[in-house]
């Protein structure tokens, strides 16, 4: 086993700890995916690694500095070293220190009496430069420190909270937990949305889907812990921005169909019932998007249900309580109008025949191949649109 500990700069004293048990491997840096995650400045993203070695009957512990301010191994600069028990790695001059142990500590404790100060941390921050400990925890919820309110509605709350179970051989782990009201657990609707949708994340894997953590019942309010996501809904960046170009409204609905495809073709099919831009999130690391809300989900073998979904982003079937596979479809061309005029769909919507058709002839950035995407994919007839998320994929494709 190998212990890593952060010490206080004055005292020298443990404000927290690290165990690994298996590892060959330990990344230390400020980005989140490393194994040890130090908030501070002066550390970079991927500062050091420490890689375990195996050196006939014994093992050795080899130092990699990677940071732009360099590492110090018992106050000697250092780019590769061997690191000995008990020794002191300190990332950048007046940066964060680390002692390093092999084997079980002994002579090092980290107690409760240990309190760290806090100070030199910046306006907004999460977790603390120096201890990498939160800085304000509004309440615990089973193993979850709630740190901040998302947002609040009807049916509940939403916190930004982390996992205080991951502060050992991992970093923090950051996560979305919603929280429904006990009042709408009574209500039998409300109820089944919200555990629809963990039941839903907890059977998928997809990169365009958040992540399912954890699903429990506490004080009498139901629980659902899922990955944080970090980025910004569609219906905002648009509200904010504007319109955004025919590309990059193109490229993010190809992404919407990656992830609506994945839903039509499991077993049975599942309806996502409420593609919007609300619930198309833009992820800030790579300007992918991420589908949300999971609550309206149904299989598309169920008896019909009731109406689900935002006025102007849903089929006419399913506004009947009758959705199909293409009423998701009817709703990724109805987001393309919003995207590329700012506006919402019902702006665009005339009577032909017997019917209402989404007209955007007039709008001078929307091509006519592209108009007839958007025009097939919103056909009143479901039989008249595209039979598949794939197709109506091949269809964006050719229009860009």
């Amino acid at each position: 086993m190998v212990a890593l500990y952060l010490l206080d700069p004055q005292q020298k004293t443990p404000l927290q700890q690290w165990q690994f048990d298996n590892q060959s491997l330990i990344r230390i840096g400020r980005s989140p995916d490393n194994n040890i995650v130090l908030n501070d400045l002066m550390v970079s993203r991927y500062h050091l690694e420490l890689q375990h070695v195996p050196t006939g009957h014994q093992s050795a512990w080899y130092l990699t500095n990677r940071g732009t301010n360099g590492t110090f191994l018992d106050g000697i600069l250092v780019t590769h070293s061997l690191v000995a028990d008990n020794s002191i790695i300190q990332l950048a001059r007046g940066g964060p220190l680390l002692r390093f142990q092999l084997d079980t500590p002994g002579n090092i404790a980290v107690t409760s009496s240990l309190r760290c100060d806090h100070i030199g941390n910046l306006p907004n921050s999460l977790f603390c430069v120096r201890c990498g400990q939160p800085l304000t925890v509004l309440r615990q919820i089973r193993q979850y420190q709630v740190l901040r309110i998302l947002g609040q509605g009807g049916m509940g709350t939403t916190y930004l909270a982390w996992d205080a179970t991951k502060t050992i051989a991992g970093p923090p782990q950051l996560l979305v937990l919603k929280e429904m009201n006990a009042d709408m657990a009574k209500i039998a609707k409300a109820r089944e949305l919200f555990e629809r949708e963990a039941r839903t994340l907890a059977t998928l894997q997809h990169p365009g889907i958040p992540q399912y953590y954890d699903f429990f019942l506490q004080d009498g309010k139901k629980y659902l812990a899922m990955e944080l996501i970090h980025g910004q809904d569609l219906e905002r960046r648009v509200l904010e921005r504007g319109p955004v170009t025919p590309a990059q409204a193109i490229a993010w609905m190809l992404q919407t169909c990656d992830v609506v495809d994945y839903l039509h073709t499991q077993e049975p099919p599942l309806i996502h019932r409420d593609i919007k831009p609300a619930n198309l999130l833009v992820r800030r690391a790579d300007n992918h998007i991420v589908v949300l809300d999971f609550g309206a989900v149904k299989e598309s073998s169920t008896a019909p249900g009731t109406r689900i979904g935002a006025e102007g982003f849903a089929a006419p079937e399913q506004e009947r309580g009758q959705p199909l596979i293409q009423s998701d479809l009817y709703a990724v061309g109805a987001t393309l109008i919003f995207l590329l005029t700012g506006e919402t769909p019902f702006k665009f919507l005339k009577q032909r025949g017997t019917g209402y058709h989404f007209d955007v002839s007039r709008v001078p950035t929307i091509t006519p191949q592209l108009r007839r995407v958007i025009e097939r994919a919103t056909e009143p007839n479901p039989s008249d649109r595209y039979a598949t998320a794939t197709e109506l994929a091949t269809a964006l494709k050719s229009a860009s």
